[in-house]
């Protein structure tokens, strides 16, 4: 893709955003276990930053989905994953279907907020037996006159502890799991929603994580985006932001694997020799930035069909596999050449390592994007019903 002088413009401002605002302060908020979200989400903000591809009609710069990726691959140039995941959460992942279906009401209560960055969303779909099952989930929203009355849980909610607003996946019918399920607003303050404890997680430690519990919980049904039954396609749709979202972050970030590898095995020297020096590490080394850069192009490509209104389900399920792939191959092998000092908890290597891991995991595992694909190629088995 061939970016603009308006492209350029905006990855330096990001770029400037990451090296001032985020990275002086990650050693701090790795420690924490958190970030000030609402202050660097207001700065995002102010820089118009957490709109980008939205509506000017809703405070967004009205751009298309390929100044979003620039935005994101320079996000994660971050020297953690954390942050960026918790700012791709609400420009990615819980924002994209309202912008998109919701309705005029809905908009202006809950995406102008997100937009001007007065209001933090989170994406609320997985459950405790309905990860990338999506299929499965059990939250149910029964009507009661204008009302949908909401019980049940969901699990690994990124931003659930700072949330004003979950865009939540719920079965509003008994009917076919495809077609039984809506995707519905539900503010935080809402009463009968429970935050549960902050998850203690191997990595994203500057990202707040959390279950949360729906005890009858009243909301009304105008705060559902689209028709009722339109859920699971609108989430899926909504995944082909999140899925090219998580490829695209993740390319600054295995890039500084493999800067910052290169940096240590020059200076690190044994058996007389600088470690660069060995074959094994200089030609992994060229491997590996070899597959960043075919990941940058597949993803990329992706993006292109993606703004030209074209289904990508296909590539942006590639994207998502191969940064899933690379995201436990390359901060692997880099911690390798670092030996010992890539064991030590507060090396930039270490943290790649613990952070990078759950791309193959969110927004749908491995396994299930390659059955997607499977599946679009046409060589996925068909089902067999049991025979009597």
């Amino acid at each position: 893709m061939i970016f603009s002088d308006q492209h350029r413009e905006l990855q330096r401002t990001v770029q400037n955003f990451v090296q001032q605002e985020i990275n002086p302060n990650v050693a701090e908020w790795e420690k924490a276990g958190r970030f000030p979200i609402h202050e660097i989400f207001q700065q995002l903000a102010n820089l118009g930053l957490l709109g980008i591809s939205k509506s000017t009609d809703f405070g967004g710069l009205g751009l298309d989905f390929s100044y979003e990726t620039v935005f994101l691959e320079e996000l994660g140039s971050a020297h953690c994953g954390g942050v960026p995941l918790s700012i791709s959460v609400q420009t990615s992942m819980c924002t994209p279907a309202l912008a998109n279906f919701g309705s005029q009401d809905l908009k202006e209560q809950f995406l102008i907020p997100a937009v001007s960055g007065e209001m933090i969303g989170a994406i609320a779909v997985s459950e405790p037996g309905a990860g990338s099952d999506v299929a499965s989930i059990k939250t149910t929203a029964k009507c009661d006159g204008d009302d949908y009355v909401i019980n049940g849980s969901k699990m690994w909610i990124t931003n659930a502890p700072c949330a004003d607003f979950f865009c939540t996946l719920v079965n509003t019918s008994e009917g076919k799991a495809h077609s039984n399920k809506s995707l519905v607003i539900i503010p935080a303050k809402t009463p009968g929603v429970r935050i549960g404890e902050k998850l203690d997680k191997l990595g994203m430690r500057s990202s707040e994580t959390a279950p949360i519990f729906f005890d009858n919980v009243r909301v009304p049904k105008h705060f559902r985006i689209g028709d009722e039954g339109a859920g699971f396609l609108l989430q899926m749709l909504q995944f082909q932001e999140e899925r090219l979202a998580g490829a695209a972050l993740n390319l600054k970030g295995l890039e500084h694997c493999v800067t910052s590898t290169i940096d240590y095995v020059r200076e690190r020297h044994a058996f007389k020799a600088p470690l660069i020096d060995n074959q094994t590490i200089h030609f992994a080394l060229a491997e590996m930035q070899t597959e960043v850069e075919c990941l940058r192009s597949l993803t990329w490509r992706a993006v292109e069909a993606y703004v030209a209104g074209e289904d990508v389900t296909t590539l942006a399920s590639m994207a998502k596999l191969k940064a899933g792939r690379l995201s436990r191959s390359i901060p692997d092998q880099c911690l390798q050449f670092w030996g010992g000092m890539g064991y030590i908890e507060e090396t930039v290597i270490n943290r790649a390592y613990r952070d990078s891991r759950l791309t193959a995991i969110g927004g749908g595992a491995d396994e299930v994007m390659l059955g997607i694909i499977c599946k679009l190629m046409g060589i996925l088995p068909s089902k067999r019903k049991p025979t009597a």
